[in-house]
């Protein structure tokens, strides 16, 4: 199948366009995350995001009586909930002597048991629309509408507007998050701000690729960038065209492989791009770390070489 054909199909061209989509913000903003050393927060996110989008789709069902499958109404209820525990293993993290890693996992479970939870009563039930709704745990990418294309990408325009506007926040936050305080910017504002936007990078992804695989479009691009730069708008430019580049193609490379799921061959061209990134790239790559050390053995050795020749 060439490009032209490719690109003719609706389907193809949803699933491509779609995932890009949800490549570029999510490697953008997740850039934030990875400086700050909160990766797995993604994850926490991720996860969380299943209760927020199945109360939204039981709300807009039972109480309003309209359609549940409503992408921006879910949208909504994930980066709700999705906020919401990110704020809160941060909270445990910050007030109690346990550390963030066994916050983010409480965090995780609470929310994520609540989800499953939801999902089993609406399996069990009679709600008009439920067909398909386990797509959001595993995702399904070939489901992508016109509709749900332009909300994600007017969505995901929106959280890179706010990091945008908030830059210098974001930035003083991200790495020096005591002078930030001391000069008076709002700790607890700028937190829920910064993980506001990258919960709505991961939610826009949640439907095509599933809450199990989400955390790779936030985590694995702003990993490969760094290896490239070391300025912050050189890493988020840089990570979001990874994030892109590599969720395009590895759709395309799903659909070319046949009947094989997109969210995986996707996870796996990301990985492949970091893996030539850590290998490859000139300042902090493996090969070159080794280079420099082996260099410097030398250099020792035939220093100590002279100093005992001199004596």
């Amino acid at each position: 199948m060439d490009l032209i054909e490719f690109f003719g199909n609706h389907t193809f061209r949803m699933v491509f366009l779609g995932t890009s989509v949800i490549g570029l913000v999510a490697g953008a903003l997740g850039s934030f995350a990875y400086l700050r050393r909160q990766s797995l927060i993604s994850d926490v996110v991720a996860h969380s995001a299943l209760p927020g989008a199945l109360l939204a789709f039981l709300t807009a069902v039972v109480v309003l009586g309209v359609n549940g499958r409503n992408m921006l109404g879910l949208i909504v209820g994930a980066v709700a909930t999705g906020t919401l525990s990110a704020l809160f293993a941060n909270a445990i993290a910050a007030r109690t002597k346990i550390r963030i890693d066994t916050a983010m996992a409480i965090s995780l479970t609470f929310f994520f048991g609540a989800g499953m939870l939801l999902l089993r009563v609406i399996s069990d039930g009679s709600f008009p629309g439920k067909g398909g709704i386990d797509d959001y745990l595993f995702g399904n990418a070939s489901v992508i509408t016109i509709a749900d294309l332009v909300t994600s990408t007017a969505v995901g325009a929106l959280a890179l507007l706010l990091m945008l506007v908030f830059w210098k926040e974001f930035t003083l936050r991200t790495f020096d998050p005591v002078l930030s305080t001391v000069l008076g910017f709002r700790a607890g504002l700028i937190d829920t701000l910064m993980f506001t936007t990258i919960v709505i990078a991961i939610v826009i992804g949640v439907k095509a690729v599933g809450v199990v695989l989400m955390i790779a479009f936030v985590v694995t691009p702003p990993a490969a960038a760094r290896q490239w730069t070391r300025t912050l708008p050189g890493m988020v430019a840089l990570s979001g065209v990874f994030g892109g580049i590599g969720s395009g193609f590895g759709a395309y490379l799903s659909i070319m492989l046949g009947n094989v799921p997109s969210g995986p061959v996707i996870v796996l061209v990301l990985f492949a791009i970091f893996l030539i990134s850590l290998l490859a790239s000139p300042r902090r790559s493996v090969i070159t770390t080794a280079l420099h050390r082996a260099r410097a053995r030398e250099a020792l050795r035939r220093a100590l070489l002279a100093e005992g020749t001199d004596r």
